[in-house]
């Protein structure tokens, strides 16, 4: 049975109540990602994202904790000096947004009103919202300057060429709205082009991940592939902490409920992206069937050179938007 979203956020407020017990150096907790915005639930899997603000450095900075199999507490713990100078946050593209209206669980030190009316303040307008997409933008070409001289092939070259596009599209976004999710990137980013006055990159994007002639018949095939090497990967130390075994059914259960939708293409992003973490800590012969995967959608040694290539034109077209947005607004 699902539990309900009302549940989940009362779940959050008490993990919070009771870390605070136990743990003086808590200055705040707060609500955000897609339980606070909408529905979490993706194939009756989600996930709970909370912010932990702690008054020194804290010893973890981000922990999984399952409470079923299909939905876990996704905790990120901050230090305080990070939340210092709010009228910079106001242009931040990560904390900014996120602080903007989150939902706050736990607060000590009137923190969320000295916090928010610095972010708050002129966050709407059109230079706070360019500086928020141009730092994203400079970010994706820095990493697609990146991949020219990093000569190794594998799966490390692949995230960067994955955050180098994740980067461009989440400049797209922040223009009109927020920032995308991991689960419904491909979902979520056609809106954000429209939006733009560039709707053609929705399917620019998705042809960069090979998608656009992929069957959700084939994509339905690397599911297993892509279980064990998550699977195997789970338990090692030096993984990616979205690569943890209470996140399995969250994404498996998506990627059913997408692959049973009107897009099963969207699945591709997160599967890819999933799967690439996974496979860059395993040994080479743990990487098999990821490069057989990568060569069916193009992503493979061979076609690596094109597909820079087309990473390239895609984010020249949106630093063009942004570009003609600082112009005509006299900025």
């Amino acid at each position: 049975m699902q539990i309900s979203r009302e549940a989940l956020i009362r779940i959050a407020k008490e993990t919070a109540e009771k870390s605070a017990l136990s743990d003086p150096d808590l200055v705040a907790a707060y609500l955000t990602g897609s339980l606070r915005t909408g529905d979490p639930f993706m194939g009756n899997a989600a996930d709970v994202d909370i912010v932990f603000i702690h008054a020194g450095e804290p010893k973890l900075r981000r922990e999984i904790v399952a409470l079923t199999p299909e939905i876990h507490l996704d905790i990120i713990h901050n230090p305080r000096r990070l939340y210092e100078k709010p009228k910079e946050l106001r242009v931040n593209p990560w904390l900014g947004p996120e602080l903007y209206d989150p939902l706050p669980l736990y607060v000590t030190r009137h923190f969320f009103e000295f916090v928010q009316a610095g972010v708050r303040d002129r966050y709407h307008e059109s230079a706070s919202v360019q500086a928020r997409s141009h730092q994203l933008a400079q970010a994706a070409r820095q990493a697609w300057s990146k991949l020219q001289t990093n000569p190794a092939f594998g799966p490390l070259k692949i995230l960067d060429y994955l955050e180098s596009l994740s980067l461009a599209a989440h400049a797209v976004a922040l223009l009109t709205g927020g920032l995308l999710s991991e689960r419904r990137f491909l979902l979520q980013f056609p809106a954000s082009a429209r939006a733009a006055g560039q709707p053609e990159l929705a399917g620019v994007l998705l042809s960069l991940l090979g998608g656009t002639d992929l069957e959700g018949s084939a994509l339905t095939g690397l599911l297993p592939e892509w279980e064990k090497s998550f699977l195997d990967a789970a338990s090692s130390p030096a993984v990616d902490k979205r690569i943890a075994t209470p996140r399995l059914g969250y994404y498996k259960l998506a990627f059913q409920s997408m692959l049973s939708g009107e897009l099963p293409q969207a699945t591709l992003w997160p599967l890819l992206l999933s799967w690439t973490l996974a496979v860059s800590v395993l040994p080479p012969m743990g990487q098999a069937r990821w490069h057989l995967a990568c060569g069916l959608l193009g992503l493979d040694e061979a076609s690596f050179g094109g597909r820079l290539a087309g990473l390239d034109h895609f984010l020249d077209s949106v630093e063009l938007i942004l570009e003609k947005m600082t112009v005509s607004q006299g900025l």
